[in-house]
């Protein structure tokens, strides 16, 4: 079913320019949708079309959209559970990412409604990609059926968002390999 025409892709690039220029200016708190429908010279009610919140505008812009595909079949666990990890820190030590996060996951906390539709539209999928990974090891026979993505999502996105934001800012060469190996032998369950 169509509803209505196509989204403007123009439109979210000039979106996505704008954030990045604002957040080098002014930072994150000092972002605003005015100033970023002025910047990419689109009307607010077009922002409001694509995103419902500060938050969710800047996190597409600097991290990520709502689609994202899990790594290739690299053949293991562990070299799947690397490259999505090596995936993870290169979006989240990216410039732009490291200058939003911050202020964003705090108005993600400070505000539960957008905790909500913040964790269905970008948690949700992240869990879903690592779902498809654990599958693909579980049809391997590498682990047992019931791996918990949700867990070990928790345990690869918060061990690289601490190294990042808490640990001095730059994660060990080998954090992706050792995280992988971690999280990959708590997983394993022979059946």
């Amino acid at each position: 079913m169509n509803r209505g025409r196509p989204r403007d892709g123009k439109v979210d690039e000039a979106v996505s320019a704008a954030v990045r220029e604002i957040l080098d200016e002014v930072g994150y708190q000092q972002l605003s949708i005015d100033r970023v429908a002025a910047r990419a010279g689109v009307g607010k009610a077009g922002i409001y079309r694509r995103w419902r919140s500060k938050a969710e505008m800047v996190f597409v812009a600097v991290v990520h959209g709502t689609e994202i595909a899990p790594p290739a079949d690299l053949g293991g666990l562990r070299a799947d559970l690397t490259a999505l990890v090596e995936q993870i820190i290169v979006l989240l030590s990216a410039p732009h990412a490291r200058k939003a996060l911050p202020g964003l996951i705090a108005d993600i906390a400070a505000d539960p409604e957008l905790a909500t539709r913040f964790a269905a539209t970008f948690i949700d999928r992240q869990q879903n990609v690592l779902a498809r990974i654990l599958e693909r090891a579980t049809h391997r026979g590498e682990i047992g059926s019931g791996s918990d993505p949700v867990l070990a999502h928790a345990q690869l996105l918060g061990t690289v968002f601490v190294h990042l934001f808490m640990l001095g800012g730059t994660p060990p060469s080998d954090l992706p390999r050792r995280l992988a190996d971690a999280v990959a032998a708590g997983l394993y369950c022979p059946e």
